[in-house]
C-alpha cells in the first residue's frame, strides 16, 4: 500500500475523524507527515533513527522530502491509520528522529526509546520488553501497555490511559502512582533473576559506579541495549529477532 505525504491540516483532520484526542497530538510538530492509509505489518525491525537508517524505512518514498535544513529527505513522523505489527524490534537511539503515531494497536518484539521520537498510540501496546530513557520524549498510549518487563530509566514515564501490565523497573525516587500509572504485575514476588537473562544483571559485588539507577534496578544498561540492537531478548524465554544487517526485504 503506497504511503502518502499529508500536510499538518490533513493530518489533524484524520486525527479528528478517528477520535484521537487533541491533547495527545498537540505536542507534535505542525509539519508534513507520511501516512500509511491502513494497518501495517513489517517482517523485520523498525529503526526510527532518522539519519543512519532512513534507507531501511519501509514507508518513505525514494529520496524522501526535498532537502530540509541540510537533511536529505527529512521526515517529521509517520502515521499508521490502523494497527501496526512489527515482527522485530522498534528502536530509537538518537535525537532528532521522526515521531510514530499509530491509530490502533501496536505490537512488536521489543520497544526501545532512548532518543527523542514521540510515540502516540490510540490503542494498546504489546511487547516483550519496553525500555524508555529520555525525558525529551513523549510516549502516550491510550490503552494498556503490556510488557513482561518495562524499564523506565532516569525520570522517563509514559502516559498510559489504561494500565501497565507486567513487571516495572524504576528508580527508587520515582513513584508511578504520582504519575497516574497503575501497574499490574502478574508475578510480583518472582525474583528479577528468574525473569531476565543473567547477562544483563549486575554480578554480586559489581560496582555500578556513579549510576544510581544501575544499583537500584541491578541492570547493566549498555549490555541491555546492545542485546536489543543485536536482536537478542532480555527476558528468559524471549524470542530473538533479525539484527539490523539481516533484515528481510519489505514487501
Amino acid at each position: 500500500m503506497e504511503t502518502i505525504y499529508r500536510t499538518w491540516a490533513e493530518t489533524v483532520a484524520l486525527f479528528e475523524e478517528r477520535g484521537f484526542p487533541q491533547e495527545t497530538y498537540d505536542s507534535l510538530y505542525e509539519d508534513e507527515y507520511i501516512l500509511h492509509p491502513g494497518p501495517a505489518a513489517l517482517p523485520g525491525s523498525l529503526w526510527l533513527d532518522d539519519h543512519q537508517y532512513r534507507h531501511l524505512n519501509p514507508w518513505i518514498k525514494a529520496g524522501g522530502r526535498p532537502e530540509y535544513e541540510g537533511i536529505d529527505g527529512a521526515v517529521t513522523g509517520y502515521v499508521i491509520d490502523g494497527d501496526l505489527h512489527v515482527d522485530g524490534n522498534i528502536l530509537n537511539l538518537e535525537d532528532g528522529s521522526p515521531s510514530l503515531i499509530v491509530l490502533g494497536d501496536l505490537t512488536a518484539a521489543n520497544l526501545v526509546l532512548t532518543g527523542s521520537s514521540y510515540l502516540l498510540v490510540q490503542g494498546d501496546i504489546e511487547v516483550e520488553t519496553f525500555v524508555g530513557n529520555s525525558t525529551d520524549q513523549l510516549v502516550d498510549v491510550q490503552g494498556d501497555l503490556r510488557a513482561a518487563l518495562a524499564i523506565l530509566w532516569d525520570e522517563f514515564v509514559p502516559e498510559i490511559g489504561g494500565r501497565l501490565r507486567g513487571r516495572a523497573l524504576v528508580p527508587d525516587y520515582l513513584d508511578l502512582d504520582d504519575h497516574g500509572v497503575t501497574v499490574e504485575d502478574p508475578a510480583p514476588h518472582a525474583a528479577l533473576s528468574d525473569l531476565v537473562v543473567p547477562e544483563i544483571l549486575l554480578a554480586g559485588g559489581e560496582d555500578p559506579g556513579d549510576d544510581t539507577h544501575l544499583a537500584e534496578t541491578r541492570l547493566r544498561y549498555e549490555h541491555m541495549i546492545d542485546r536489543l540492537v543485536r536482536g537478542l531478548p532480555l527476558i528468559r524465554g524471549g524470542r530473538a529477532v533479525a539484527p539490523l544487517e539481516e533484515l528481510p526485504p519489505v514487501k
